[in-house]
């Protein structure tokens, strides 16, 4: 007996063992992708399914790869042995559920930096294919993936799942950092552990489509990480429509990470032979902190992901907080005179300048009817054009194509042109409905809108394209059986009349706007040049929603304007404008003779240092969350040149100051300390102001930043001294 119970007990054991550490995958096909740090490795199964069997820092040896298991499939489909959520499901023409995805083919291709993966994957009853795709960009340490699926059934087939992604990380414990809000409180930051189960951060908003929660995320494994430590991965989806993150921890405690368009109400009748492609997951992997991280995508973002990403921009003063809708021509010429006084490149006009059966006097009439109101402008834009070109500065417009306003000519004409239900009240948001742009004479009607404007106007320098609501009660004319294509179709339409205008004009600088930071992804930003955070200026406030954005958005693309909402003085509104693309909404004429000379040198300020500001690494070093301060700098690559700054966030933060230490310099270099961005007849209390101090003393010691009983700011020069 004593000897068949330890024969059992042997057996029960090599079980155990066996079903911790699966056989190993020595003669298995690897399919390794790689950045010069991140490593995401696929196998092959014996069986032709693809797993993935690693995602973390890259191994010295790759040979070391081979001896990790295949525990995740790696693109998980629905209708077989699945019991946890699927990257896809489609439903055939015989009814049947199922998929069974096995390798039939990869291709590697190199293009200078990017290393670009091509899996494809088949059924192996019915004729489906799904091809993976991974694009590596080795120096900035970012993979891109995306999912392109095709059949050749004799009908279309439903897909009911989608997925941009799926990754798997194996782990103890897991925390979650995702960036929520509503208007005028945007990518509020909250971290939270994840538990068994499914977690869900999605948006069904169609097309101000992050208006309550940003496309954005940073998951750690084991420990939380922080600014510069812990393993994390950052990600976002680049898709300008209703979104998905899923992440969902399984009954060994493992994590798939699932990311794409929203299905929700979005089955997608795929044709034979169409090619339905998902938008592009982006990511990256840090073992040393979110700040790292942050930086990849920076640097990935100005080399491939937004426009003219490493270009110029242009600052500028609007006109919105000064004449809202009420102005002519007088008041906006006047306005040119303040803008070249001031010292910006470009005078933007806001809304209000159109409509005329209509005219544009409120937001309750006249959005679609885009001619110069005559009353307003009788000689109409060119007029303006030439009058601020006369002036000094360039001239800015703002529209807001994809909308219309029930009191409008654009909505008699063509009622079946708007995106609502035929048998239901209308339902309007900011008195408007959205434009069905899924409709080809729609597209065509937004393209002609802008190239028409352009054709006329040639010397227009600048756009601010709005989008001030998302879809409800919604049904499409066009679309017909196809309602639950509206959402997917609409969001590739707009990227189809974006694809047609940038050919035409690759250069002309382009706000991205929604009602503040409703339209804030790497969709739409491959067309946009920048993006306008939020309708909340108050400078104190938007320190958070600025920081948030700093996560995964460099500075270049980040619009902070100078207002007048918000009791700070004008220096903290300055110093907070200046940590990303700086501009102006207020009335110069109004400012004091002390205030004008400060914003004229603050603006010098700028235009020396801008490009440190937007193209410098950026280092958060005291989180608003944290303390009730802010304190993060930018560093040029050469490592000769930075900029602080420093934000007090309570009126009584005296005893909140301490030394801090910087970061990201040369500890061998030495550095002269300024402080710049002072107003007349200041004496800074900052007392390192003027010193030569080492980049060791810097980053060991630090410095103490200058502080007082209220709210106050400063902006430290930090340059290299032989």
């Amino acid at each position: 007996m004593k000897k068949i119970f330890l024969i059992s007990a042997l057996i029960l054991l090599v079980v155990n063992l066996y079903a911790q550490f699966p056989p190993m995958a020595e003669t298995q096909k690897q399919i390794v992708i790689e950045t010069d740090n991140t490593s995401l490795v696929f196998s092959v199964g014996k069986n032709q399914k693809l797993y993935q069997v690693y995602l973390g820092e890259k191994l010295m040896n790759p040979e070391d790869y081979k001896t990790l298991p295949n525990q995740h499939e790696a693109y998980v489909p629905s209708g077989m042995d699945n019991l946890f959520e699927p990257a896809i499901r489609m439903l055939h023409n015989d009814g049947n559920p199922s998929l069974e995805l096995l390798v039939a083919d990869n291709k590697v291709t190199r293009d200078g930096n990017v290393i670009t993966t091509s899996i494809l994957l088949k059924d192996s009853k019915y004729p489906v294919e799904v091809r993976l795709n991974f694009a590596a960009f080795q120096k900035e340490n970012i993979i891109k993936t995306w999912t392109e699926i095709k059949h050749q059934e004799k009908n279309p087939v439903t897909l009911t799942n989608f997925a941009s992604s799926m990754l798997h990380w194996d782990a103890d414990k897991y925390w979650l950092t995702q960036f929520h809000g509503d208007w005028a409180q945007e990518m509020r930051m909250e971290e939270s552990q994840l538990t068994a189960g499914i977690k869900t951060i999605d948006s069904k908003l169609g097309t101000r489509a992050d208006m309550y929660a940003t496309p954005v995320f940073f998951l750690a494994k084991n420990t939380q990480a922080t600014e510069n430590s812990g393993e994390v991965i950052a990600g976002t989806l680049g898709w300008t429509g209703s979104f998905q993150l899923l992440f969902e921890i399984d009954n060994s405690n493992s994590l798939r990470m699932i990311s794409g368009m929203n299905p929700f109400a979005s089955e997608y009748h795929l044709k034979p032979n169409e090619n339905f492609v998902t938008p592009e997951f982006i990511f990256t992997y840090s073992a040393q902190g979110k700040g790292l991280a942050s930086r990849n995508f920076h640097n990935w973002a100005r080399n491939y992901g937004v426009l003219d990403g490493n270009g110029n921009r242009l600052t500028l003063l609007n006109n919105w907080e000064a004449t809202y809708f009420d102005f002519d021509e007088k008041k906006l010429t006047d306005l040119f005179g303040g803008a070249k006084e001031l010292g910006v490149d470009l005078f933007l006009l806001d809304d209000g300048w159109f409509g005329n059966k209509y005219p544009r006097s409120n937001d309750r009439a006249g959005l679609g009817d885009w001619q110069e109101t005559k009353t307003k402008l009788p000689h109409g834009i060119g007029y303006l054009v030439e009058q601020a070109e006369a002036k000094g500065v360039k001239f800015g417009i703002w529209i807001e194509p994809e909308m219309v306003n029930p009191k409008s000519e654009l909505y008699e004409k063509h009622p079946d042109w708007v995106l609502k239900l035929p048998n239901r009240d209308e339902h309007y948001y900011r008195n408007q409905l959205v434009l069905d742009l899924t409709n080809p004479e729609v597209q065509e009607f937004v393209y002609k809108l802008v190239d028409d404007m352009l054709t006329k106007n040639p010397k227009i320098g600048f756009i601010k394209w709005d989008c001030n609501r998302m879809m409800t009660n919604t049904y499409s004319v066009y679309q017909k059986e196809n309602q639950s294509h509206v959402q997917i179709e609409y969001v590739r339409s707009f990227y189809k009349v974006m694809e047609r205008l940038r050919a035409k004009y690759p250069k002309l600088p382009i706000m991205l706007c929604s009602g503040g930071g409703g339209r804030t992804d790497y969709g739409a930003l491959k067309y946009f040049t920048e993006f306008w955070p939020s309708d909340n200026t108050d400078a104190a406030e938007r320190v958070y929603i600025q920081w948030g954005y700093s996560y995964f958005f460099p500075s270049i693309t980040s619009c902070n304007h100078i207002t007048t909402m918000g009791k700070q003085t004008l220096k903290y509104k300055t110093d907070v404008a200046m940590m990303g693309k700086m501009g102006y909404d207020i009335r110069v004429n109004e400012l004091t003779a002390d205030e004008l000379k400060f914003s004229q040198q603050a603006l010098q300020n700028y235009a020396r240092l801008k490009d440190l500001i937007w193209k410098g690494d950026l280092y958060r070093l005291v989180s608003p969350y944290e303390q009730e301060r802010a304190v993060l700098m930018y560093v040029s690559g050469d490592q000769a040149k930075s900029i602080l700054f420093s934000y007090s966030l309570h009126p009584r933060a005296f005893n909140q100051f301490s030394v801090v230490k910087l970061a990201g310099l040369d500890p061998k270099k030495n550095y002269k300390i300024e402080e710049i961005n002072k107003v007349p007849d200041f004496r800074s209390r900052f007392r390192a102001d003027g010193k030569v101090l080492s980049g060791d003393y810097l980053m060991k010691i630090g410095l103490s930043l200058p502080n007082n009983n209220e709210l106050t700011s400063a902006v430290i020069e930090i340059t290299e001294v032989n």
